[in-house]
């Protein structure tokens, strides 16, 4: 015993061989399929005593976020999987809308302006037995040959994460943290200066075709309230000013992804969602259009940064209402669901396809 609190936000990852499975967003189809190639029965079990981990957001955009969330929780209390917490989770857990999760609530707020019909919704009894299960899910899983987390491996927010979760919930920590930076911002009077910046523009941020100039102070704004925030470093990565307007999640952002893999030296390898990496057979405005794509220095199966031991497993699925709202509803899909076995470091694909990772 070494005396020290245990570190709610961090988890240990169980031993033997693994399948990661990249970021579902509600595609309970595609998960199924995935999991029929890679050899797992209906509950979860695999004849080579195998075991599932997620990255994170299983939901939202998807037809079918209810039956992700439901297999996946599942599987986790019949210790069958492990399980981090996306963004997408953090929305929920803080009672959130967000661009493509109108399915979670009450009101949907985005039936109205004809988005999303096609998700199933929730009903009150189950969001109840997610967000009791969301709340006792970690950000992060380590074992001695390898982390996995939703976007950006940080040991100082782990720490500082775990420190905070002694006595609160995750959203309570989140809203602490949150008024942490609002101090901070008002004190050093940037948050003046992007309230005058925002004037013109407030309406503006949530339509595409809006001209938008970059807005200075708003993205210092932006760029604090995520880096300052160890639950968004976790789940949604690092960010910086960007050079110019970005179109992302349903409005215009000030602020790009961090490539902070680039900085990541330490020696256990790292497997991440997040961040819609392009498939090879993929045309970029098919998956992501104009958002901001930081993984564009890797081959689509490549390892990333110095010691080539970071990867990103999210390969766009989270589009896939996309394809299908132009016509696209069978396979060969653009976008796709993927899991990393560990250690072998091959993808497997919903379609089965198989790609060694290099």
């Amino acid at each position: 015993m070494t005396g020290e609190p245990e570190n709610k936000a961090l988890g240990r990852l169980v031993d033997g061989p693994l399948d990661v499975v990249g970021d579902v967003h509600g595609e309970i189809v595609a998960l199924r399929e995935l999991l029929r190639h890679l050899g797992y029965d209906e509950h979860g079990v695999h004849p080579g005593g195998r075991h599932l981990v997620f990255v994170g957001d299983l939901c939202d955009r998807g037809p079918d976020s209810p039956a992700v969330l439901d297999t996946v929780l599942g599987f986790v209390a019949a210790g069958r999987a492990q399980c981090v917490l996306g963004n997408h989770e953090i929305n929920a857990l803080l009672n959130a809308p967000k661009h493509g999760n109108g399915w979670f609530f009450d009101r949907d707020h985005e039936r109205a302006a004809g988005e999303f019909l096609h998700s199933r919704a929730a009903t009150p009894e189950r969001r109840t037995a997610w967000l009791r299960w969301l709340n006792r899910t970690p950000l992060a899983l380590e074992r001695d040959d390898l982390r996995v987390v939703h976007a950006c491996w940080s040991s100082e927010a782990i720490v500082a994460v775990g420190l905070a979760l002694e006595d609160v919930s995750y959203a309570e920590a989140h809203e602490a943290f949150h008024a942490l930076t609002k101090a901070m911002l008002r004190r050093s009077g940037i948050d003046r200066q992007a309230a005058r910046e925002l004037q013109q523009y407030r309406h503006d941020l949530w339509r595409r075709d809006a001209r938008v100039p970059l807005l200075p102070a708003y993205a210092e704004q932006a760029k604090t309230q995520q880096n300052e925030n160890p639950v968004k470093v976790l789940t949604s990565g690092v960010e910086w000013p960007a050079d110019s307007p970005v179109w992302a999640g349903g409005r215009w952002r000030m602020t790009h992804r961090s490539r902070w893999w680039k900085e990541y030296v330490e020696r256990v390898p790292v497997i991440v969602g997040h961040y819609w990496r392009r498939d090879a057979r993929a045309e970029p405005q098919e998956v992501t259009g104009d958002w901001d794509y930081p993984l564009g220095d890797y081959a689509p199966y490549s390892w990333m940064g110095p010691r080539r031991n970071v990867f990103c497993v999210d390969y766009s699925v989270g589009g896939r209402y996309l394809e299908r709202a132009r016509g696209r509803t069978s396979p060969p899909f653009q976008t796709r669901l993927a899991a990393m076995r560990w250690p072998e470091r091959e993808l497997v694909f919903d379609d089965g396809e198989r790609v060694a990772a290099h």
